[in-house]
C-alpha cells in the first residue's frame, strides 16, 4: 500500500530538481521578507498597518498576473514535452502582452481608489488618528510601489516560462539577488543611513521597486544571451503574433485561471477585511501571522509547482494516464510530508517570532495564537497546493476555478463575514473556524483526483 506513495532515487531526484530551487528562492524570499517586515514593524505600529493593508491589496495584482502567466504556462509546460520551440515561443508573446495590459489596468484602479480601498480596513474599533495616520502610511508606501508593477510583471513572464522549460535555477537567483538588494536597501533607505534620509514606508517601497528591476534585468539578460538554452527567445520580439486557434485555446483555459486567482485573491482580502473588523490591533496581528505563514510554506508551495510542471510535461510527452497518476500520488505524498514537517517548525515558532516587532504586547500575543492555528492547518494547504496544481496541469481550468476560488466564496468569505459581523466572537476563535474549513477543501480534492479526469493532452497535433 505504502509503495503508491513512495518514489524511487530517479523519481525524488527529478522532483527535487524543480522543486530545490523554487525551495530556495522561496525559502530566501520569504525569509527576507520577513527581515524587511520586522524593519518596518521597527518605525512603527501604525507604519506597520499601513503597509500591511497596501500588501494584501498589491497580492491581488500579484495573483492575477500568477493567473494570466498560469492559462498559458499549462500550454507552455506541455508544448515543452512535446518539443513544440514555437509553441513555447507564441506562449511567451502572450505573456507579455497580458502582463502588461493587466498592469495598467491594475495601476490605475489603485491610483484612483486609493482612498476608499485602505479605508476598507479601517472599519475597526480604535481611534480616529491612527485611522487617519495608517491611511497617510499607505498611501505613501502605495504611490511608490505602483514604479514596481511593470518590472514584476514582466519577470514573472520570463521567470515563468523559464521554470516551465526546465531552467528554474536563473530565476532563482534572480529573485535571490533582488531579496538581498531589497533587505539592504531597506536598511539604507527606511533608517536613512550612509548620509541618506530616513524615509520610512516610503523608503521600504522605494527598495522593493529598485530590486524588482534589479531581478528582470538578471532574468532578462540571462534570457536573450543564451538562445541555445531556450531557444524559444529567438525572434520572439520580432513581432507579438499569437496563433488564432492557440489564442483561442489559452483564453479559453487561461481565463479561469486568471479570474479564479484575481477572485481568490479579492476573496482572501475581504476574509482579512472581515477580521479586521474585529480591531485596529487585528491588522499588525495578521500582518505578523501573514508574514510567518509565507515562510512556513516554501516546502509545499515549491512542490506544487513542481506537480504543475512535472504533470505537464508528463501529458505534453503523451505519458500513459496509469504513470502519470503513479507519479501524482508519490508527488502528493511528499508534498503532504513538507506540510506536515513546517507545521511543526511553525508551531515552535508561534510564539518567537511576534517578540521581533516594536509593537504592543497585545499584538504580539495575539499575533502568536494566530501563528499557533496557522501551523496546524499547514499539512492541509499543502495537499490543496499541490492537488490544485495538478488540475492545472492538465488543463481542467473550470474545475479549478471551482475547487479553489468557488471554495473560498463559497465557504470561507460567507463564514468571515456573518461570524464577524452577527456574532460576538472574539478573532481568535473565529479565525481558527475559517482557517480550520481548508480541511474540507482537502477532502474534497482527495476525492476528486481519484478519477482521471483531469489527465489531458494539450500539446497534441
Amino acid at each position: 500500500m505504502l509503495q503508491r506513495y513512495i518514489g524511487d532515487r530517479a523519481f525524488y531526484r527529478r522532483a527535487m530538481t524543480i522543486a530545490l530551487p523554487i525551495v530556495i528562492q522561496n525559502a530566501i524570499t520569504s525569509f527576507v521578507s520577513l527581515l524587511d517586515n520586522i524593519m518596518v514593524g521597527q518605525v512603527g505600529q501604525l507604519p506597520m498597518s499601513g503597509t500591511s493593508i497596501i500588501n494584501q491589496l498589491m497580492f491581488i495584482f500579484t495573483l492575477a498576473i500568477f493567473g494570466a502567466n498560469a492559462g498559458a504556462g499549462i500550454f507552455t509546460a506541455q508544448f515543452f514535452g512535446n518539443h513544440d520551440t514555437e509553441g513555447v515561443r507564441h506562449t511567451f508573446r502572450f505573456k507579455l502582452m497580458c502582463c502588461t495590459l493587466l498592469t495598467v489596468l491594475v495601476g490605475g484602479i489603485f491610483l484612483l481608489l486609493d482612498d476608499q480601498l485602505i479605508g476598507l480596513y479601517l472599519q475597526g474599533e480604535g481611534s480616529a488618528e491612527d485611522a487617519a495616520a495608517i491611511m497617510r502610511h499607505g498611501k505613501d508606501y502605495l504611490h511608490m510601489m505602483l514604479w514596481g508593477l511593470i518590472p514584476f510583471a514582466l519577470c514573472n513572464a520570463y521567470s515563468g516560462t523559464l521554470r516551465e522549460t526546465g531552467q528554474t535555477v536563473v530565476p532563482m537567483i534572480g529573485s535571490i539577488t533582488a531579496v538581498f538588494l531589497n533587505l539592504i536597501l531597506n536598511w539604507v533607505l527606511i533608517f536613512g543611513h550612509f548620509g541618506l534620509p530616513a524615509m520610512g514606508v516610503r523608503g521600504a517601497a522605494l527598495a522593493t521597486v529598485i530590486s524588482r528591476f534589479v531581478e528582470l534585468a538578471v532574468v532578462a539578460t540571462w534570457t536573450h544571451l543564451n538562445p541555445k538554452k531556450n531557444p524559444f527567445i529567438r525572434g520572439a520580439f520580432r513581432s507579438m503574433y499569437v496563433p488564432g486557434k492557440l489564442l483561442g485555446g489559452i483564453l479559453r483555459k487561461g481565463s479561469p485561471l486568471m479570474i479564479n486567482e484575481v477572485l481568490f485573491s479579492i476573496g482572501l482580502a475581504t476574509a482579512n477585511q472581515s477580521y479586521s473588523t474585529c480591531g485596529l490591533d487585528v491588522v499588525p496581528a495578521l500582518n505578523i501571522c501573514g508574514t510567518v505563514f509565507n515562510l512556513s510554506g516554501v516546502a509545499y508551495m515549491a512542490m506544487g509547482n513542481a506537480v504543475g510542471i512535472i504533470m505537464g510535461q508528463m501529458m505534453g510527452a503523451g505519458k500513459p494516464k496509469e504513470e502519470i497518476r503513479d507519479t501524482n500520488n508519490k508527488l502528493l505524498a511528499l508534498a503532504l510530508a513538507s506540510g506536515v514537517l513546517f507545521m511543526f517548525l511553525t508551531a515552535l515558532g508561534s510564539q518567537l517570532f511576534p517578540l521581533l516587532y516594536n509593537t504592543t504586547d497585545y499584538v504580539r500575543t495575539l499575533a502568536g495564537q494566530l501563528i499557533l492555528i496557522d501551523a496546524a492547518m499547514v499539512p492541509a494547504f499543502a495537499y490543496v497546493h499541490a492537488a490544485y496544481f495538478s488540475f492545472r496541469a492538465g488543463g481542467k481550468t473550470f474545475m479549478t476555478f471551482l475547487f479553489d476560488c468557488g471554495f473560498l466564496w463559497g465557504m470561507l468569505v460567507p463564514c468571515a463575514y456573518v461570524l464577524s459581523r452577527f456574532t460576538n466572537l472574539d478573532i481568535v476563535t473565529l479565525y481558527l473556524i475559517c482557517q480550520s474549513l481548508e480541511y474540507v477543501k482537502a477532502f474534497a480534492g482527495a476525492l476528486m483526483l481519484r478519477n482521471d479526469f483531469w489527465i489531458q493532452n494539450l500539446a497534441k497535433k
